[in-house]
């Protein structure tokens, strides 16, 4: 009967998300393409780049935009997935007001699960 109340208490309590970091790039350059916006040319300088992820743009250590990776380019190919070392073009979904120098982190959330000491 214990362990049935503990297992019921355990539901009752609310999940907690967290972030994960993927990574990140550097903005070298940006590039304006007619229908599809500004396309941002960057070089992965930790971790790795996912398109799957979402993004955070940040100016001078400062979130200026939290959103989705709207394409994730390398070279003329869609990728999913880019390392370190590497180059890539990332378009932001809905942003287009990237700028040379800006750093853009890549991270997912996950949903943890509470439970009873």
């Amino acid at each position: 009967i214990a362990d049935d109340m503990k297992k019921a208490m355990e539901g009752l309590l609310a999940p907690t998300t967290r972030e994960v970091r993927l990574g990140a790039a550097e903005v070298r350059d940006t590039f304006k393409i007619s229908r599809v916006g500004t396309v941002a040319g960057c070089f992965v300088t930790d971790g790795r780049v996912n398109r799957n992820a979402q993004v955070r743009l940040l100016r001078d250590n400062v979130v200026i935009h939290t959103g989705r990776v709207a394409s994730l380019r390398r070279f003329k190919e869609d990728v999913t997935e880019v390392r370190t070392g590497l180059e890539c073009g990332i378009g932001i979904a809905g942003y287009n007001d990237v700028k040379p120098g800006d750093v853009i982190e890549f991270f997912t959330t996950e949903t943890v699960r509470e439970s009873l000491a």
